[in-house]
């Protein structure tokens, strides 16, 4: 497939260094406001970074305070320390933010056979708090200001769990699963109102 040339909104071509994956900078990006998840540590982390070195303004939300404030002085990012399962702080936390590109990336992984999960009905709840309603929570939190722009970006972190049907993986594919049935009903709604929806379907990390 060939590539599509990059160019800026009035039609100019970028340069060459703004169309590589690793360019330091992405000029149709600068300012773009992002919102990152489980910023602290691992994917999250390096999302933020990347996002931030193309110009994006990404504000990076996990509970970890202290290691969130390291990546926030690493980064340039803005750091709000938020439990996204705690529904009402996390409404209060993104109530007057205006983000056009949403990373979904904070989950929870649990491996775990059935027959030692008998008496743990917990580790289901806790994956769906955090995977699917957490995710699910944002996106109605941050959707409307993408509709109403027509224009916006929903990026959710799944696993290769989903399509491979993972054993010992049962509460955390199950919270996946559920996020991606979300987002392709999503999708279809949002469509008109030029709203991306993508899921990558990430291996163990």
């Amino acid at each position: 497939m060939a590539d599509k040339q990059t160019t800026e909104p009035d039609g100019e071509a970028l340069p060459d260094a703004a169309r590589l994956p690793n360019a330091p900078y992405h000029p149709v990006l600068m300012g773009q406001p992002a919102l990152v998840t489980g910023a602290n540590t691992g994917m999250g982390a390096a999302v933020t970074e990347m996002l931030t070195k193309r110009g994006l303004t990404v504000y990076g939300v996990a509970r970890n305070a202290d290691r969130l404030a390291d990546v926030a002085a690493e980064t340039g990012m803005t750091p709000l320390a938020v439990d996204i399962t705690d529904t009402g702080a996390l409404t209060a936390a993104v109530a007057d933010l205006e983000i056009d590109v949403l990373v979904n990336n904070a989950g929870r992984s649990i491996r775990r056979s059935i027959a030692l999960s008998f008496d743990r009905f917990h580790d289901f709840e806790r994956t769906m708090q955090l995977n699917y309603f957490g995710a699910v929570r944002l996106v109605l939190n941050l959707l409307p200001h993408m509709m109403q722009r027509k224009d916006g970006q929903i990026i959710n972190i799944s696993s290769i769990g989903v399509l491979a049907n993972a054993t010992r993986f049962s509460a955390y594919v199950a919270s996946k699963a559920a996020l991606d049935a979300f987002s392709r009903c999503l999708s279809a709604e949002v469509h008109s109102h030029k709203i991306a929806i993508t899921s990558i379907y990430m291996p163990l990390v």
